[in-house]
C-alpha cells in the first residue's frame, strides 16, 4: 500500500505543494481514497470532476475524516492540499512512480473476452512459488487500474493487472502506467464494435498493450485470431510467443474435450484438465500455463493448481438444482463470440434436455441487427435444444430466425422465468448468457 511522505508525493504527481503541505512535508501519507466515505486516517484523498459532481467540494470533508493531504486541480491555502493540472492523470502518474520503487514482475492482460478468467487462472498458477496481487473486480479502467497498483503491499512480486478499454488510447495509458514485463492478448471480438467500428480496429486497440513492454519482455497472444495476427511486429527486443488451435500458433493447443465437469485439453504433448467449462477457457488456462514455464513451474504443478481454481462469478458458474438439473450461469457479460462459444458448448454436453436462455448483446450499434441474427444462424448449424428462450428487444433477431418451432421470446423477465420453471427437469441443462446490463441473472434466482 502507498506509504510515501508528502514530498514524495508532490514529486510523484509532478505537484506543488502549498505552504500548510510544506509545513507538514515529511508527514507519511499511507493508501489513497477517492470517496470520502471510505476515508482512512493519513490517506491521500484525489477528488475528480465528473458530469453532475466536483470532488473538490468534498476536500474539507476528507480532511476532516482523517485524510493527511489531497490533490487539487484548484488553488486553495485553507487546508493542505498538492496542485496539479489534472487529478484523473496526477493518479496514473502516482500508481506509475509508485511501481517502480517496489518493481513487481507485472504481468498485464487484456482482451474481448477472457481477461478476467485468464487473470484468475494466471494467478492461480504462480501463487503457490511467489507473492501474487492482481485486480480486484473489474478495477480495470484508468481509475481503477492505478488504485489496484496502489493498494498493492510492497512485499508483492508478481502484480497481475487486467486491462479493460472504453476508447482508443485507453490501453496505450494502462500500458505507460504499468510498463508490464509481460503482456497478454486473450482474444479479439466484437466488445466495443459500436464505437471502434470493425474487428480489425478492435485488434489495434488491444494491441496498444505492447505499446510499454519491457524491451526484455514477453508479450503472448494466439494466432487463432487473424486480424491481430496481421498487425503484430514481429521485429521487436522483447520475445513473442503465441497460442492456440490454429497449428501456425508456437504452441498448439489440440485434442479438446468437454464435459460437465470440466475440460480436457493437449498442449503440445502435456495433458491437462480445468474444471471450467468452455473450449475457450482452453485457451485461457493456456496463457497461465505459459507464464507459469516462464516462471519455472512445472506443467504438473500447474494443472494440480488449476484443478483447485474457482473463477470469478457468472462465469460458465454451474449450479446443480434441486431437481438434478444444471444451471450455467454465463451472464457477466456477453459478446457475439462468447455467446457462440458459450452455446457451443452447451451443444455438446450429453443432457437430454439443453435449454438456452439468451438475452441481448448491448453496444454492438448499427450491427446489432446483423449480429444477433449471426447467433440464430449459429444455432440452425445444428439445433438439438430442447428450448430457446430469448430475453430483450435485440434478442428477438434471434428466436424470429430459429428454424425449428423450439424459440419463444419474452419482454417481461417474470414470465421468462416462469416459462424456465416449466420446462426444467432431471436431465436438463440450463444456459443464461447475455450482457451485463441484461441482469439475466434474475432468472436463477427466480428458479424454484
Amino acid at each position: 500500500m502507498l506509504n510515501i511522505t508528502i514530498e514524495k508525493l508532490s514529486k510523484f504527481t509532478n505537484g506543488t505543494m502549498n505552504q500548510k503541505a510544506l509545513e507538514i512535508k515529511d508527514t507519511h501519507v499511507k493508501g489513497v481514497s477517492i470517496d470520502t466515505r471510505t476515508i482512512e486516517e493519513n490517506n491521500l484523498f484525489i477528488p475528480f470532476v465528473g458530469e453532475n459532481v466536483d470532488g473538490h467540494k468534498f476536500i474539507a470533508d476528507a480532511l476532516e475524516s482523517g485524510a493527511s493531504i489531497a490533490l487539487s486541480e484548484q488553488e486553495r491555502d485553507d487546508v493542505p492540499v498538492i496542485l496539479v493540472d489534472n487529478t484523473e492523470r496526477a493518479l496514473g502518474l502516482l500508481a506509475k512512480n509508485y511501481l517502480k520503487t517496489f518493481n513487481p514482475k507485472v504481468i498485464a492482460v487484456t482482451g474481448s473476452n477472457g481477461k478476467t478468467t485468464t487473470k484468475d487462472m494466471i494467478e492461480c498458477v504462480l501463487q503457490d512459488k511467489y507473492k501474487v496481487e492482481k485486480t480486484q473486480g473489474n478495477l480495470n479502467n484508468e481509475l481503477g487500474m492505478p488504485l489496484t497498483i496502489l493498494a498493492t503491499d510492497i512485499e508483492t512480486e508478481i502484480l497481475i493487472l487486467e486491462m479493460g478499454m472504453d476508447s482508443i488510447g485507453d490501453i496505450h495509458y494502462l500500458s505507460d502506467i504499468a510498463n508490464p514485463d509481460i503482456a497478454v492478448i486473450t482474444s479479439v471480438g466484437e466488445s466495443h464494435l459500436e464505437k471502434l467500428g470493425s474487428r480489425e480496429k478492435i485488434a489495434e486497440v488491444k494491441y496498444e498493450i505492447v505499446d510499454f513492454l519491457k524491451d526484455d519482455g514477453l508479450f503472448i497472444y494466439s494466432k487463432d485470431y487473424e486480424m491481430l495476427e496481421n498487425i503484430v511486429d514481429k521485429d521487436t527486443p522483447y520475445t513473442i510467443k503465441t497460442v492456440g488451435e490454429n497449428e501456425k500458433n508456437g504452441v498448439h493447443i489440440k485434442n479438446i474435450l468437454e464435459r460437465l465437469e470440466g475440460t480436457e485439453f493437449t498442449l503440445d504433448t502435456a495433458n491437462f484438465k480445468i474444471p471450467q467449462l468452455g473450449r475457450h477457457n482452453a485457451l485461457n488456462a493456456s496463457y497461465a500455463i505459459m507464464i507459469a514455464r516462464e516462471f519455472g513451474i512445472s506443467d504438473e504443478a500447474s494443472e494440480a493448481a488449476l484443478l483447485k481454481l474457482k473463477v470469478t462469478g457468472m462465469r460458465m458458474e454451474q449450479k446443480e438444482l434441486k431437481n438434478g438439473a444444471i444451471l450455467i450461469n454465463d451472464a457477466y457479460n456477453a459478446s457475439p463470440s462468447s455467446m457462440k462459444n458459450a452455446i457451443d458448448t452447451v451443444r455438446d454436453l450429453q443432457y437430454q434436455n439443453k435449454v438456452l436462455v439468451l438475452g441481448d448483446i448491448l453496444e454492438l450499434g448499427a450491427y446489432s441487427d446483423v449480429l444477433h441474427y449471426d447467433i440464430a444462424t449459429h444455432i440452425n448449424q445444428d439445433n438439438n435444444f430442447s428450448h430457446i428462450f430469448t430475453f430483450g428487444e435485440a434478442a428477438k433477431n434471434i428466436s424470429d430466425n430459429i428454424k425449428k418451432a423450439n424459440s419463444e421470446h419474452f419482454t417481461d423477465i417474470d414470465t421468462l422465468i416462469e416459462r424456465v420453471n416449466e420446462v426444467i427437469e432431471n436431465r436438463t441443462v440450463v444456459l443464461l448468457k447475455a450482457s451485463r446490463g441484461m441482469k439475466l441473472e434474475r432468472v436463477e434466482e427466480g428458479i424454484k
